[in-house]
């Protein structure tokens, strides 16, 4: 698959199967995040792979409360990837997003479903979410949590492509 074709063909997967995904692929997916554009090349996202179920449980727990639901917000993916970057960094969120990017489509690349799911920031802002980075030595109150790209394999297919809007592309020439 070329790059094109991936990025037109790369869809949010909301249905996963509870299948271990080998850390070979995730440690790829990986490598891809890290080499994202960052502003001025500070590097300053990092990534926290989530693969323990009890851990990626506490974290879609916390999530869920930010919505006020109690549904997987992760849709039973079984790998979390959570981009959170340097508050001290002015690009922080535009770098975050790169990375997620990156993610995402080498996850698609690669085989496997994935979706970039909201409210890392407000995760991470908790009590419960500054406890697991402090469990890996991450100070919580230097970081902004950017998004979190859930990964797995699709439980069925994936979606179509809604046709691109008349009015995407402006040119000057």
């Amino acid at each position: 698959m070329n790059t094109l074709d991936a990025l037109k063909t790369r869809r949010s997967v909301r249905a996963y199967k509870p299948d271990a995904v080998p850390a070979e692929l995730i440690d790829r997916i990986l490598e891809a995040g890290t080499f994202a554009p960052t502003g001025m090349g500070r590097q300053s996202p990092i990534i926290v792979a989530i693969t323990n179920k009890e851990v990626r449980d506490r974290l879609a727990k916390i999530n869920a409360a930010v919505m006020d639901a109690e549904d997987d917000p992760f849709y039973g993916a079984p790998v979390v990837l959570v981009v959170l970057a340097r508050k001290d960094v002015p690009t922080r969120v535009y770098d975050g997003s790169l990375v997620m990017g990156n993610l995402l489509n080498a996850a698609h690349e690669l085989g496997l479903g994935s979706c970039w799911i909201h409210r890392a920031k407000e995760e991470f802002e908790t009590p419960e979410g500054a406890a697991i980075l402090a469990e890996l030595g991450i100070d919580a109150s230097e970081y902004e949590g950017i998004g979190n790209c859930i990964l797995g394999y699709a439980d069925g297919p994936e979606p179509e492509a809604a046709p691109r809007k008349d009015d995407y592309v402006y040119r000057i020439v």
